[in-house]
């Protein structure tokens, strides 16, 4: 059944939920679609019962209810069936598969966040990602579509305990084993991308022996990022001597736009960028830049090089690993050899700074305007 239907139904729609449309929607017996699929009758019954279950999930009926009329009818209202697909072409399918993956990834990192729910209200296109800051306070940390977020429950990577006018999803065992797979999905891509475009960079008309060494030994290193909270979250939790936060919403909320930024950035032909000559630690502290131009978001790439320039050496380092890498602030310390628990106030002081810069940034625009 997933040959005939390959054309018809996204990849990331689960099997349950295919078999269960193809019973519903195109009135295929469960013993054809046994057959067709070369399993027992019983455990198609089985996964339409689960299903049908799941109904009572608003996102789960409104992604059912979708499918149903994108890809099981056709202009004229008449059921399709398995032999016969409608809708939309290979590419096109092929093009929103990637786009949901690249979403997913986005969304379901967020909701690893401590405290973080997906909110989704009644009749609204959009749906928000929250996360809990202590002292009854929330902040909104990312916006999604609701049919994103539909898919995301269909394949249980999220889920509710108790639905209503505003239904709070968090991420399941599924999401996170989910997540992890996307992450390695991502990975491969950028380095095979950053192989391609190495092999792109040595001309064949040159001599043997002066091919281009332009490229640093850091490029082709692949940048995890972890699923776990950003340190910004960690901090932001701790209180001074005073009993206030150690990181306020305003630090927190730039270091998370130049995060933003920084993974936009990621996006395009050259995944895995080189953002090394911002590291000053090793004695790479040039900010020199050319190796990549025209390559990847370039508007976005263009924030994060200005707003890491403007913080300049050492401030840049510790924003960059911190804010962007994801790496601990012990791991940071290490690597940049400084004191133990010298790199938070540091960190802060980047904060400090990147916070003013957005804020000139802004000023400038709205004079310009």
């Amino acid at each position: 059944m997933q040959e005939n239907m390959a054309f018809t139904i996204p990849a990331w729609v689960p099997e349950g939920a295919q078999r269960y449309l193809a019973h519903t929607e195109t009135g295929q017996s469960i013993r054809d679609i046994a057959r067709s699929v070369g399993c027992h009758a019983s455990t198609i019954l089985r996964q339409i019962r689960r299903i049908e279950m799941r109904r009572d999930d608003p996102l789960v009926d409104a992604a059912l209810q979708a499918l149903a009329e994108d890809h099981f009818t056709d202009q004229q209202g008449r059921a399709g069936s398995l032999n016969e697909p409608l809708g939309i072409q290979a590419n096109d399918a092929a093009s929103k598969d990637d786009e949901f993956n690249r979403e997913a990834l986005r969304i379901l990192r967020r909701l690893c966040e401590t405290g973080a729910v997906l909110a989704v209200a009644e009749e609204m296109d959009k749906a928000v990602v929250v996360r809990d800051t202590g002292d009854s306070g929330t902040a909104r940390t990312a916006v999604v579509d609701c049919t994103i977020a539909q898919a995301l429950a269909l394949n249980d990577w999220i889920s509710c305990d108790n639905p209503g006018r505003i239904s709070r999803y968090r991420i399941s065992s599924a999401g996170r084993s989910a997540l992890s797979q996307l992450i390695a999905e991502a990975e491969n891509k950028a380095r095979a991308r950053n192989e391609f475009g190495m092999a792109e960079a040595q001309s064949p008309f040159q001599p043997h022996g002066e091919q281009r060494q332009d490229r640093s030994p850091h490029s082709a290193r692949r940048i995890r990022y972890s699923a776990a909270e950003s340190p910004l979250i960690a901090l932001a939790r701790r209180r001074d001597k005073d009993g206030k936060p150690f990181l306020d919403e305003t630090l927190v909320g730039a270091g998370e736009r130049l995060r933003e930024d920084f993974e936009l950035s990621q996006i395009g032909p050259q995944v895995a960028q080189n953002w090394d000559h911002f590291l000053t630690a090793g004695g790479r502290g040039s900010f020199a830049n050319g190796t990549y131009a025209g390559q990847g978001s370039s508007d976005a790439r263009v924030r994060v090089e200005r707003a890491l320039s403007d913080l300049g050496p050492g401030l840049s380092d510790v924003a960059l690993r911190c804010c962007c890498y994801l790496e601990g602030l012990e791991l940071a310390e290490k690597r940049m050899g400084w004191s133990a628990r010298s790199g938070k106030i540091v960190l802060r002081i980047a904060l400090q700074r990147l916070k003013r810069h957005y804020e000139d940034q802004a000023e400038k625009t709205r004079l310009i305007g």
